[in-house]
């Protein structure tokens, strides 16, 4: 069974790969999570200007890569020579070590072919990503290994009635949340796991009886984005499935110890 799906399961979810110590949402930054024992990936989706779904976390290319401009604007083979290792620094600054190592932004098909085996949480980062999105899971195949979510209602459509696995939408969430702390009946799923912060605007969000409530409906719950192994441990103590993490192998000892 997928480890995102599986109530019993407590993955360590690479989020943008290994990204505290690769450039994030690149192919290093997933190999170093293999490398490290990530249990699954978790990446962004958006579009380029000429329908590629391509894995950035930003609407923009100023802030990962040497290009500048909104992504939606570039065709794939503009975004091809980007170096998106060049901003990329371990050390506050100190030292780009990834700078023009021939790092580059990946398709979303070019990561499920480079990891065949890996379960990955694919975040559709804008409603208009959605069918090309829905296209490569298609034609890749890649079962249920792969399931995806999004803040955004609309950047789900696609998939609501569909074989491919989907999260809550930040709007589910929030009905949800309501329901446990107003003591309602808790609304019928049209989701199979939640993917939640910490906290949202100064509220903890996965509390014992959210979690709880999730685990009722059958839904486990993933949390981002939490570096630190002591946050990690309570949140499986309170029931929480998956911990969303930019430092797979510190999370990783935290589990086992």
């Amino acid at each position: 069974m997928n480890p995102l799906l599986d109530l019993s399961a407590r993955p360590v979810i690479a989020h943008r790969g290994a990204s505290a110590s690769a450039p994030e949402n690149t192919l290093p930054a997933f190999e170093l999570a293999v490398r490290q024992g990530a249990d699954a990936f978790e990446l962004d989706v958006r579009l380029t200007r000429d329908g590629a779904p391509v894995v950035i976390h930003d609407a923009t290319l100023d802030r990962t890569t040497s290009l500048t401009g909104p992504v939606r604007a570039r065709t794939l083979a503009e975004l091809r020579v980007a170096d998106a290792g060049r901003w990329f620094t371990p050390d506050a600054g100190r030292t780009l070590p990834c700078r023009d190592q021939g790092v580059r932004i990946p398709t979303l098909a070019e990561v499920l072919w480079s990891f065949p085996a890996m379960p990955v949480l694919v975040e559709v980062k804008e409603p208009e990503v959605q069918e090309a999105v829905r296209r490569v899971l298609v034609d890749e195949q890649p079962g249920e290994r792969c399931v995806v979510a999004s803040e955004d209602d609309a950047a789900l459509t696609v998939f609501r009635d569909g074989p491919i696995p989907c999260g809550a939408s930040a709007r589910e969430i929030a009905e949800l949340y309501r329901a446990v702390l107003f003591r309602r009946r808790l609304p019928a799923p049209r989701y199979r796991l939640l993917s939640v912060p910490v906290r949202h605007r100064g509220l903890p969000v996965p509390t014992r009886r959210f979690v709880a409530a999730a685990r009722r409906l059958g839904c486990p719950v993933h949390v981002w984005t939490v570096n630190d192994p002591a946050t990690a441990r309570r949140l499986w103590a309170r029931g929480v499935a998956g911990v969303v993490t930019n430092e797979p192998d510190q999370i990783l000892r935290s589990r086992t110890n």
